[in-house]
């Protein structure tokens, strides 16, 4: 059993180096105690796509940098059991067990190239797309895990663990694969 992480591009204005934000990814989600089987996908598109997405689902107009989309909120737990009316999973290492569907996160480069410079000068950021890049699969990945910014008090928290995972996890001015 593994997690993995599976990547789409499907926007061609910037370019996006898919091993590298993968690597990423799977790191952010061992730091989030992710462990198992497990599934992520990452999703890159363009400006219409994810205005699209953000008026279907957010209820929001206009373009924005990236959205989160919950699966599961339970682990996939296998079939019915007689005995006790449930469902179990199997402990055997040799069954098959249906993954855990975290989610999916969609990003934006070129809304994330608009507002990368909006965040030059905080922490881990120098108003590059790869760092606007990193900060919002951090910030997608933790939307799938419950945080939210609503409240000034959650988004406290969520941007203290944002710039954790990023202390972790990116590497400032890397070479592709370096993450």
């Amino acid at each position: 059993m593994a997690v993995e992480v599976f990547i789409a591009n499907e926007q061609s204005a910037f370019p996006v180096d898919e091993d590298r934000w993968m690597r990423f990814s799977l790191g952010v989600l061992k730091s989030q105690k992710v462990t198992g089987n497990a599934e992520l996908s990452l999703i890159f598109v363009d400006r219409s796509a994810i205005e699209g997405l953000n008026e279907r689902f957010m209820g929001q107009s206009g373009p924005t940098d990236v959205l989160s989309f919950p699966i599961e909120t339970e682990p996939y737990t296998g079939g019915r059991s007689p005995d006790s009316g449930g469902s179990q999973r199997s402990s055997t290492p040799d069954s098959y067990s249906m993954p855990f569907l975290l989610g999916d996160v969609v990003v934006c480069p070129e809304v994330a190239n608009e507002n990368a410079a909006a965040h030059a000068g905080t922490n881990f950021h120098d108003g590059s797309l790869d760092d606007e890049m990193a900060l919002l699969i951090v910030h997608g990945i933790l939307h799938l895990f419950g945080m939210d910014h609503e409240l000034d008090d959650e988004a406290s928290v969520m941007e203290e663990r944002e710039q954790e995972l990023l202390q972790l996890h990116y590497k400032k001015g890397s070479q592709p694969g370096a993450i």
